[in-house]
């Protein structure tokens, strides 16, 4: 029986399988789920804010951190409650409750038709869906989070003091669970996403690449519930992370009180919570300490890490996805770090690190550590290369003291021309090869007409020349002011033919053509676009052509066009944003960098963190340890909102250079650290003898007749108490 009375819930014996509790197959099972429901989630978040909510690039990825953040700070809250209050299963579950909840109102967020009045595919209520999207992100990090310190743990305690080997098997495939989990979803929520759903109008199925997450999150919570009456349920015993607190409280107030230069110094600051803690406790805070302050510049490696759901999918928009036998989303690249864990792991555990030992290298945690960082600064930089190589196959679009435009010569003969200063000649059907920019009004000259232009700054236009009679017309038409979003193409036509026109691509509908006019723009997707043009005889022309990732075009439908066979041949193709060329497969390097610094420093800190920790504060450390993460992404939202670095590039310089400042910070820190063996020095304060404790009872006792007259005043007795300790105990 438990010392307040609770009574330790014990379960009948249960079947085992291979000797293992039933008990942990439904564990394993809800943590597959879990991780499957938050990975995927997470996966496309940051393109929702960005394509969905329509927040520029610096503001999602300041959310998204948020968001991150968050989840890494509320597991010392769900520690604190399944350990002083609720018990590790009703924990898991009341949280669990929580995130599902949470998952669902995402999912719901997402549904635009649920606020599109007009129907034209955009939310008219955007406030609305934000408000949905934070308020489930909140109880998503609430409930990821309280139970993430919970679920593990739970599932050691079914194991008795004599299944040691299946305890350490069951972590083992604890964690299989999770990289399964998370692998899974980053490759199955990106492919939700890119479909397209919806009531009124499709769009991007963000509804369903949420909505599935949720289901998983709702299998998870009926899995580990139908698993209750096998649990092995242990009621709280405290908190030992309160009680770390406590100590390290009492030891900073003790000091401040004792600040006068007629107390002595002690060897230790922690020693001033000697009056109150066993020494055994204050022990074990200092071993904590040491560690928890190698700790601080930690941070900055998880800033750079956890970007590759942000800047990097971002930079992912970017790119060309086609790999030949398969489309690789934007939001899928993140798979290759799961992918790659699962292959360095054993590489390096088994191969590289046996290597290094035979060659003499002391190649100590710390020391491995440190290779993690530059590893991660590495990625960054080969982040940055890429974006270079980006930055200069995107279009320069018009600042907003200039304007640009194109010319196309729909005229059935050559064209010399004077725009401007810019003199030129246009072959019959044909478009001048890019935008020229004008900085003012401007003349356009043609032969036998001279048509005055005045463009609105920050936009671009295209000017295209009719045949009227014997001297030729210009009609001007509004080009778009950006890259086409998700790798989409924009697609137009340009109708020059006689009679009013219709193009459809699939459901897509430009709309009637009249003659001389333009289309209103369509997004088409990736691949071999084929577009039907009928006329109001419903005859048809079907023509084809090949679209990448994130072009623009203009199809001209020229004068001489008929219906028949060879209707294609009188269709031109115009472009006016060159689509993707730079392969997403340059990201691969950047992701194998930072896999590397990952294997390298988080795996081996964990490991070097446990070996100089107490046995019973390894919960504290793992609080610590998660809290690093989640200072690194409020160091990456903050970063992201001070910096407003104009180019992209030069932000991933900035993040490798902080980087490898901290990492040098952190060599020397590492440097001057002494390794120590906890249970020796545990050992050595759980020795005291009965009559030690009884004479150290008696001092303190004793202390109590000693109160000089000027310590009256104080605030309780126990402040009396603390400031007359004999000095020969410091």
């Amino acid at each position: 029986m438990a010392e307040s009375g609770e009574k330790k819930k014990t379960r009948p014996k249960t079947a085992t399988v291979c000797g293992y509790p039933i008990s942990i197959f439904f564990i394993v099972v809800n943590e597959f789920c879990e991780r499957f429901s938050y990975y995927g989630m997470r996966a496309v978040l940051v393109l929702y804010f960005k394509y969905f909510l329509r927040w520029d690039d610096d503001f999602a990825t300041t959310i998204y951190h948020t968001f991150v953040a968050l989840c890494y700070l509320t597991p010392i809250l769900g520690a604190i409650v399944a350990d002083s209050w609720l018990g590790k299963f009703k924990t898991i579950i009341y949280l669990s409750i929580v995130y599902t909840v949470g998952q669902i109102v995402m999912a719901v967020s997402a549904i635009h038709d649920i606020t599109d009045t007009n129907r034209d595919g955009v939310p008219d209520n955007m406030p609305l869906h934000v408000a949905l999207s934070m308020v489930g992100l909140i109880l998503i990090a609430l409930g990821t989070g309280g139970i993430k310190p919970c679920v593990a743990a739970f599932g050691g305690d079914q194991f008795g003091d004599h299944q040691e080997k299946q305890r350490g098997t069951f972590f083992s495939i604890f964690y299989l669970s999770i990289n399964a989990g998370s692998l899974l979803s980053t490759i199955i929520t990106p492919i939700l996403r890119a479909q397209e759903c919806g009531i009124h109008s499709q769009q991007k199925c963000y509804p369903l690449a949420f909505g599935v997450p949720a289901a998983l999150m709702v299998v998870a919570l009926i899995v580990f519930i139908v698993g209750s009456g096998m649990y092995n349920k242990t009621a709280p015993q405290g908190n030992i992370m309160v009680k770390v607190c406590k100590c390290i409280g009492f030891a900073i107030k003790n000091r401040f009180r004792h600040r006068s230069t007629q107390y002595p110094k002690r060897e230790h600051w922690m020693d001033w919570a000697d009056e109150k803690y066993a020494k055994l406790l204050i022990a074990q805070v200092k071993m904590v300490l040491k560690v928890l302050f190698l700790y601080i510049p930690l941070p900055m490696f998880w800033a750079l890490f956890d970007q590759q759901g942000s800047r990097w999918t971002l930079q992912a928009t970017t790119m060309d996805g086609d790999f030949g036998v398969l489309i690789i989303q934007p939001d899928q690249m993140q798979t290759v770090n799961p992918i790659l864990i699962l292959i360095l792991v054993p590489i390096v555990d088994s191969v590289l690190y046996p290597l290094i030992a035979k060659c003499n290298v002391n190649f100590t945690p710390l020391r491995r550590m440190t290779v993690g960082m530059v590893f991660a600064a590495l990625a960054f930089v080969a982040a940055a290369l890429v974006q270079i190589q980006i930055d200069q196959t995107l279009p320069k679009f018009p600042s907003d003291s200039v304007s640009q435009a194109k010319f196309i010569n729909m005229v059935n003969t050559s064209l010399p021309i004077k725009a401007g200063t810019n003199n030129f000649t246009l072959e019959a059907y044909t478009a001048s090869e890019d935008f020229l920019t004008f900085d003012d009004s401007f003349n356009l000259i043609l032969p036998n007409a001279t048509y005055p232009n005045s463009l609105k700054n920050g936009s671009r236009y295209t000017i295209v020349i009719f045949q009227d009679g014997v001297i030729p017309s210009t009609e001007t038409f509004n080009d778009t002011t950006q890259k086409p979003e998700q790798g989409a193409n924009t697609i137009r036509f340009l109708n020059g033919f006689s009679s009013v026109l219709n193009a459809t691509m699939g459901s897509l509908d430009f709309k009637a053509i009249t003659s001389n006019s333009m289309s209103i723009y369509v997004d088409v997707p990736q691949g071999n676009a084929e577009f039907r043009i009928k006329n109001e005889a419903e005859e048809e022309c079907i023509y084809s052509q090949e679209l990448g990732f994130g072009s623009s075009y203009t199809l001209m439908i020229l004068p001489t066009f008929t219906f028949g066979p060879n209707c294609a041949d009188s269709i031109r193709s115009v472009m006016d944003i060159r689509p993707n060329t730079i392969h997403m497969a340059w990201q691969i390097p950047q992701y194998f960098l930072i896999t590397v610094g990952e294997v390298v420093f988080s795996v081996t800190g964990l490991e070097f963190s446990y070996s100089q920790a107490p046995s019973n504060m390894k919960a504290v450390l793992q609080a610590g340890w998660l809290l690093t993460v989640a200072v690194g992404n409020i160091i990456v939202l903050v970063i992201a909102e001070a910096a407003k670095l104009p180019d992209q590039w030069a932000e991933y310089i900035l993040f490798a250079s902080l980087l490898m400042v901290v990492c040098v910070i952190f060599a020397i820190m590492a440097h001057y650290y002494t390794y120590i063996d906890p249970t020796k020095i545990e050992a050595q304060f759980a020795e005291i003898s009965p009559d030690e404790k009884k004479r150290k009872n008696s001092m303190e006792m004793a202390s109590k007749d000693k109160v000089k007259p000027r310590d009256e005043g104080s605030s309780s007795d126990s402040s009396s108490d603390e400031e007359e300790i004999p000095q020969s105990k410091m």
